[in-house]
């Protein structure tokens, strides 16, 4: 057998047959030849029990020593129990990651998230994450592949943070079900942008022009009363807008002046109701066949969506940067302004960890400060020789 050079495989004569001309230094390493003239270089060797052989590349393509340098690498491989050829087919059937994010939506969000989350992930799924990655192997998504998804929305930091979310979590689940190795998440050691966290306290004067407001457009008797009365709930209770937009008369207990949710951002929940917010209720009355508490202008249907009437709200009361989220930090913060401490305020708001409340512990902390000044403002009049 002859060394394998350019000046033997051009000398290779076509045949009627295919044949093979190995190389007499690197074991396995051939050239074959084709009835069609076709030349390409391969390498055999045997995994086990088994032959394999991969193909190298044509002739025309790549030269000798290329081809005896990738040979080489393959039969070392294969000496140390490695198997080239099956690494190779396992990449080839490997599924793309839009073929990941298919199983993730029907496995794991329609099952295991809300339906309002559940709408954020499949947005950011179909305009972000596979349009960038939906045709990589799964097997061959980088850190850096990542990385770069990430910085490109670096504009939009929450959307970028989310994005980052899902992918950790949709790769952990491909992990779980064997189409990557354990521990490769390529979301790791990716920082978070830093978020601006905008809390928004409407003052009593605030609230008061909002109240006034809502008078106004009930004396007009031009604006769904629904809304207006949607607006109130959000108010005195503190409560989510969807926890209110989606209350049905079946949750409303009024003997136990309490909302008794079925289901939350956070799980079923009973919200508890002061007197003002059981008369708003009382005064909307409800409309045979009719489920819903908020109704909308379709008969039989609830209020799909209360922003357009909160910018004309906000709008008229001159608080044009007030979102309807702010309300119930409102909620928060009068709680605290009366003298309620943080676990209450957890418990009115149905929070379920601690840190999620413990955002108004700055404003908890403001009667200690004025109760601070009071005693130190005292005793430096002793001090000074000043007290009467």
């Amino acid at each position: 057998m002859p060394k394998l050079t350019k000046r033997t495989v051009d000398a290779a004569e076509v045949r009627a047959s295919d044949y093979f001309v190995w190389d007499d230094e690197v074991p396995g390493f051939g050239l074959r030849v084709l009835p069609s003239g076709h030349k390409g270089y391969i390498v055999q060797y045997r995994a086990g029990r088994r032959s394999r052989r991969i193909s190298l590349g044509p002739s025309t393509v790549l030269a000798c020593e290329q081809a005896r340098t990738r040979a080489i690498t393959i039969v070392a491989a294969a000496k140390n129990g490695e198997d080239p050829a099956a690494r190779r087919d396992a990449g080839r059937q490997a599924v793309t990651v839009k073929e990941l994010a298919d199983r993730f939506d029907k496995e794991h969000v329609a099952l295991r998230v809300k339906e309002s989350t559940a709408k954020g992930y499949r947005r950011m799924l179909q305009r972000v994450i596979v349009p960038a990655l939906g045709r990589h192997r799964v097997t061959e998504v980088t850190r850096a592949d990542v990385a770069k998804v990430h910085h490109d929305l670096r504009h939009v930091p929450y959307d970028a943070n989310q994005c980052l979310e899902i992918i950790s979590k949709m790769f952990s689940l491909a992990e779980m079900w064997g189409l990557r190795p354990d521990g490769s998440n390529p979301r790791k050691h990716i920082k978070k942008y830093a978020e601006e966290k905008r809390e928004r306290f409407l003052s009593p004067a605030e609230l008061k022009r909002v109240g006034e407001v809502l008078r106004e457009m009930e004396a007009e008797d031009v604006q769904l009363p629904s809304a207006i009365a949607a607006v109130r709930l959000l108010v005195l209770t503190g409560c989510r807008l969807n926890e209110i937009m989606t209350l049905q008369w079946e949750y409303v207990d009024a003997l136990g002046k309490a909302l008794r949710l079925p289901d939350s951002k956070t799980g079923a929940k009973v919200v508890h109701l002061g007197q003002p917010a059981i008369e708003v209720l009382e005064k909307i009355g409800r409309l045979e066949n009719n489920p819903w508490v908020i109704v909308g202008s379709k008969p039989g249907a609830r209020l799909t969506d209360l922003q357009p009437f909160w910018q004309r709200v906000r709008a008229r009361a001159g608080l044009k940067d007030a979102r309807i989220h702010d309300l119930r930090h409102t909620f928060a913060s009068t709680a605290v302004a009366a003298g309620q401490g943080l676990p209450m305020i957890g418990k009115l708001l149905g929070h379920t960890q601690v840190q999620t409340t413990a955002r108004y512990a700055h404003l908890a902390a403001d009667p200690v400060k004025a109760a601070a000044g009071t005693v130190s403002n005292a005793l430096a009049r002793f001090l000074e020789g000043n007290a009467a």
